[in-house]
């Protein structure tokens, strides 16, 4: 009994650390962005109003915080532009999601049926790319599209097409270089799903007469939908404010969010209408995050 009373005590310090780690590092500054989005665009350094001064005593920062203000979010609401690139966003990450999905279920089920010596070095093969700076392998795309890069010479050499086909600054390109870098997200979770599933069930399954395709319907499908959950919100998430891969692969007629906040923050120089698309961005991104708690959560109930 008092070894469980003395493991309680770091085990409770322990479960500590994941709440310092979010305030120190999430809710904390997403303060100081929160609080950027509520004040007033300014010529200053910084460039914005009103700024907390804490030696002025506390009618100052009563004053200060009388001054904020939600104008910047009417700001967004109401230009289309910005609703626009918040659209464009959550289109091309639910596109780009759904073919990370049908081009990683393949690959994560065929890792997982490999004989259990050759799936480390499947697995390796799968990670071997974020050995590279990402930014190298964007820059190494535009390289291969480019009007006389690798793909179109072999296009060209196997008579597929009869001029070289326009690839940059499309959005082909784009989701190309989005499912290029994304793919590990959304194999590992699958892969670590599927490799646990107890193949009895698969053989129960044909034993009772049931086809391939039936078994993999009726069972392996069901059996992982918690990779496939896991694997989209890791693609989902990251694409919707992905700004290296537009801006250099895509087209400059509709950005997405995390262009436009870029325009914003380094070009614009105005922090509170950048701080308020951080801040909505957020938000909508938390709505996925939520839904997927609220599945693991019936899924433990069910366990119960």
């Amino acid at each position: 009994m008092s070894g469980r009373r003395l493991f309680s005590v770091p085990a409770r310090r322990a479960s500590v650390a994941p709440f310092l780690w979010m305030l120190l590092f999430f809710l904390l500054p997403f303060g100081f962005v929160l609080k950027i989005s509520l004040s007033h665009t300014a010529i200053a350094q910084p460039p914005y109003l009103p700024v907390f001064d804490p030696t002025q005593g506390m009618a100052a920062i009563k004053t200060a915080v009388a001054a904020l203000s939600l104008e910047n979010f009417r700001l967004l609401a109401s230009d289309h532009i910005y609703i626009l690139s918040y659209l464009r966003s959550v289109v091309v990450a639910l596109t780009s999601t759904a073919i990370l999905l049908a081009v990683g279920y393949p690959i994560a089920y065929g890792m997982s049926r490999l004989p259990a010596r050759w799936q480390p070095l499947a697995m390796i093969l799968v990670i071997v790319p974020f050995w590279t700076s990402f930014l190298i392998r964007v820059y190494a795309w535009i390289n291969i599209l480019q009007h006389d890069g690798i793909l179109n010479k072999v296009l060209l050499a196997l008579h597929l097409v009869s001029a070289p086909v326009v690839w940059l600054s499309t959005d082909t390109a784009m989701f190309i270089g989005i499912v290029y870098s994304y793919l590990p997200f959304m194999i590992l979770p699958l892969y670590a799903t599927l490799a646990k599933m107890d193949s009895a069930l698969l053989e129960a399954a044909a034993d009772l007469g049931s086809s391939r395709l039936a078994t993999f319907w009726l069972v392996t499908f069901p059996l992982s939908l918690p990779g496939i959950a896991a694997g989209a919100l890791l693609c989902f998430i990251p694409i919707v404010g992905e700004f290296v891969i537009p801006d250099l692969l895509a087209g400059s007629d509709s950005p997405m969010i995390g262009q436009t906040l870029w325009l914003e923050f380094f070009t614009n120089r105005d922090w509170p209408v950048a701080s308020a698309i951080a801040v909505v961005l957020l938000v909508l991104l938390l709505a996925p995050l939520l839904v997927y708690e609220r599945m693991q959560r019936r899924q433990l109930e069910g366990r119960r």
